[in-house]
């Protein structure tokens, strides 16, 4: 470091660097240096400076961030019911295709109210209805029905919401809105009918159809409802992936979130289970004991890898879709993948260091060693230093970082021309971790000091 006042010997461009993020420059050009020239040793006067020139090339810009790589999708499934794995049809690695079935749930409490409803609907479209006492048995038995709606219903919504498919939940959940709404309709109509009575504009025969109706109407729902319960604990691929047993736990936050391309697939995924004792196997035998919500299997999609990178506030706005990137991996050492940017997230992200960052999503290529061997396909979740090219400039006159230093608040070269050394501002584009882009103050061809220019004087004799 220079002791001279308003100076500075670090280049602008090699100030800021973070522990697991930080930008760097890449020199795509040789930059074409004239041979050391060294000042006397005399005095106060500065040894060891070195010369060079200004030269056209091309300078890419990087910034490198930590990252992981993603799968496209992931999903636990999981046992909708208490009862028993009947049922397990595809082992760890196994590949499977959306829908097909991959285990099977027995589930005595599900069947018997299946059997329960079938019961009560072969009464209901038996009759039953009150028709003597007047108008208080029949307001009783509306009470009774409506009571054996609310249980139904309530019943249906507990089963559904331990069912980890994202799909299958939302279809019996809108099954049950559907079948409530349409019992709620036939309930009104039966006290409208009521009503109707009491004001003595209608017969309490009217009355009874109505709420024939509604119980008819109740009871095939509570059966359809109870039915479609047991359909899902014939377990289906909710994704195309390949399996591997155990998984989360289902309701809550996404444990796998982290690992997928697609932030909505993370819908598809659970908090975590609890770990396993040490040695101890994490799956789920056939022939086990499962209560409501024990994961079965997780079903990845590795058909089209990504990356996940967070990339520091500072630097995000330089990145963009479709931008350029290249990966190297703790798991393939020497391997260089290609990458391309898809997105750039909105919301940031804090870091338990108090920095904020933005998530950049690449889809991962192929990778190679530096031989031309090609490198073994990454696995989700493996750690990656991510190096995103954002800016480049083509034909830019450059000059070498060391030549840039900072006086009084501005970058500075400096320039030798007629054997002496001459302070020149200059304006600069692209900024790589070799040279960087001078867009005015130097044109191409000029000399500039390029080594100890942290101990150069306005005037002074360069030899």
């Amino acid at each position: 470091m220079s002791d001279r006042p308003g100076f500075s010997s670090v280049p602008r461009h090699r100030v800021a660097l973070v522990s697991r993020h930080r930008r760097y420059r890449t020199l795509l050009v040789a930059v074409v240096l004239l041979p050391p020239l060294t000042a006397a040793s005399c005095g106060d006067e500065p040894s060891g400076l070195t010369v060079g020139a200004a030269t056209v090339g091309t300078v890419a810009e990087i910034v490198e961030a930590s990252g992981s790589v993603t799968a496209r999708a992931a999903a636990t499934v999981s046992s909708p019911a208490a009862g028993t794995l009947a049922e397990l049809r595809y082992d760890a690695g196994d590949q499977v295709r959306k829908g097909q079935v991959v285990a099977v749930i027995d589930s005595p409490a599900a069947e018997q109210r299946l059997q329960q409803a079938a019961r009560a609907l072969d009464a209901a479209s038996a009759g039953g209805v009150p028709s003597g006492g007047g108008t208080s048995g029949f307001t009783a038995a509306r009470h009774r029905t409506d009571q054996r709606a609310d249980k139904a219903f309530s019943a249906a919504r507990d089963a559904a919401d331990k069912i980890a498919d994202p799909a299958l939940k939302a279809a019996l959940l809108a099954q049950i809105k559907a079948a409530q709404q349409q019992y709620d309709a036939a309930s009104d109509a039966a006290a409208a009918a009521l009503r109707s009575v009491q004001r003595g504009v209608a017969g309490l025969g009217e009355a009874v159809n109505a709420l024939g109706t509604a119980q008819r109407l109740q009871a095939q729902q509570a059966y359809d409802l109870a039915d479609a319960a047991v359909d899902a604990l014939t377990l289906r691929a909710p994704v195309s992936g390949v399996v591997q047993l155990g998984g989360t736990a289902a309701g809550g936050g996404s444990a796998l979130s982290d690992l997928l391309t697609d932030p909505a697939a993370a819908s598809a995924t659970g908090t975590p289970a609890q770990a396993p004792p040490a040695g101890v196997d994490s799956a789920v035998p056939q022939g086990s004991v499962v209560s409501a919500g024990t994961p079965i299997l997780t079903i990845v999609d590795t058909g089209k890898l990504g990356l996940a990178a967070e990339v520091d506030e500072t630097d995000v706005l330089l990145v963009e879709p479709g931008g350029k990137a290249t990966a190297e991996l703790d798991a393939a050492t020497g391997a260089a993948y290609q990458a391309t940017v898809r997105a750039v997230d909105l919301l940031p992200t804090t870091s338990a260091r108090g920095g904020v960052s933005y998530r950049v999503r690449l889809t991962l290529g192929k990778g190679r060693y530096a031989d031309g061997r090609a490198a073994p396909a990454p696995r989700p979740g493996m750690s990656a230093i991510v190096r995103l090219q954002v800016r480049q400039a083509v034909d830019a006159v450059t000059v070498p970082a060391s030549a840039v230093i900072s006086a009084d608040g501005r970058d500075t070269v400096w320039r030798v021309r007629g054997g002496r050394a001459e302070r020149v501002p200059v304006t600069l584009g692209v900024q790589g971790e070799d040279v960087v882009q001078v867009v005015s103050g130097i044109a191409a061809g000029q000399q500039v000091i390029v080594g100890g220019a942290d101990q150069v004087s306005p005037g002074q004799t360069v030899p």
